[in-house]
């Protein structure tokens, strides 16, 4: 056990950092991006309507979010595969689902004033890491069929 680690210390340093530099965004959400659903999500938003926002401030607070996790993603995916194709299609997924997602929520803000609980489930896949959360055991349990 401790030769494995040993050997794969690199690979836990950058998992460590990775999470770290997650939890760094997560920790100062409110200074590095606008967001006022931040505000609004905390509170009791079940009957309340959605706050004014400045569109393209908030595309950008949560278009740069959504890139900064997609990146830390995808490096913590290629530290743990070691796996072009898999980076590949990983970033694939990452850009379709940046498209979906932010087409989804922009539709939501200006089309279903009352869908708020649609809105707090898109607009959480766009600012956490969920698809890291996803991929990595889809990949890991994909990876052990083939050796199979």
């Amino acid at each position: 056990m401790l030769d494995n680690l040993k050997e794969h210390k690199l690979k836990i340093l950058v998992s460590i950092l990775v999470v770290f530099c997650f939890g760094v965004i997560r920790a100062f959400e409110d200074q590095l991006f606008y967001d006022p659903f931040l505000n609004y999500f905390k509170e009791e938003f079940k009957n309340l309507p959605f706050p004014e926002v400045d569109s393209f401030k908030l595309f950008i607070g949560l278009f740069l979010r959504y890139i900064l996790n997609s990146i830390l993603s995808l490096i913590l995916i290629y530290t743990l595969f070691q796996d072009v194709e898999i980076l590949e299609f990983s970033t694939y997924m990452y850009g379709f689902f940046l498209v979906l997602l932010f087409v989804m929520f922009f539709v939501i803000v200006e089309y279903f004033p009352n869908a708020n609980w649609l809105l707090f489930y898109v607009r959480r896949f766009i600012i956490q890491p969920i698809f890291v959360l996803l991929f990595i055991p889809a990949f890991y349990y994909q990876q052990q069929n083939l050796k199979k």
